[in-house]
């Protein structure tokens, strides 16, 4: 079994019984759904199934698709929960949204060149990174 896989089944063993949370998992660039996941979200949101293994379905999305799939979502009676192997961590899709910008918002800090921006340019830098910040906070 793979290690996505036993992650989902340990999700799903530590679920109450409404069993309503459908596990997203960020694999390279795109995101799976497993196994009773995978089949819920194929038929809520027109996602092709394909086996993981013989016995195990997956579907998925590339990264860049998850706003659409997100607002697909809204009108369901399920929770998305997206998990992200990289760090390990469990995130709702608002938590999930915010966590990308602000990462990008300390990518473009810690990338800028400071030594080669004019006065102009610095101050629509610091316009845009208040502007984020912002859309980040409402």
């Amino acid at each position: 079994m793979s290690k996505l896989y036993n992650k989902y089944l340990f999700l799903k063993s530590t679920e109450d019984n409404s069993n309503k949370n459908l596990y997203l998992f960020k694999s390279g660039i795109f995101f799976i759904f497993l196994d009773q996941d995978a089949k819920i979200a194929s038929s809520l949101l027109n996602l092709k199934l394909t086996f993981l293994t013989p016995e195990i379905v997956k579907c998925g999305f590339p990264i860049n698709s998850l706003e659409k799939y997100k607002l697909l979502l809204t009108n369901s009676t399920y929770s998305l929960k997206i998990i992200d192997n990289t760090n390990d961590t469990i995130f709702n899709i608002n938590e999930y949204s915010i966590d990308n910008k602000i990462s990008e918002l300390l990518y473009q800090i810690r990338n800028i060149d400071t030594n080669s921006l004019s006065i102009k340019e610095a101050y629509e830098f610091i316009d845009n990174i208040k502007n984020t910040a912002n859309s980040i906070q409402n």
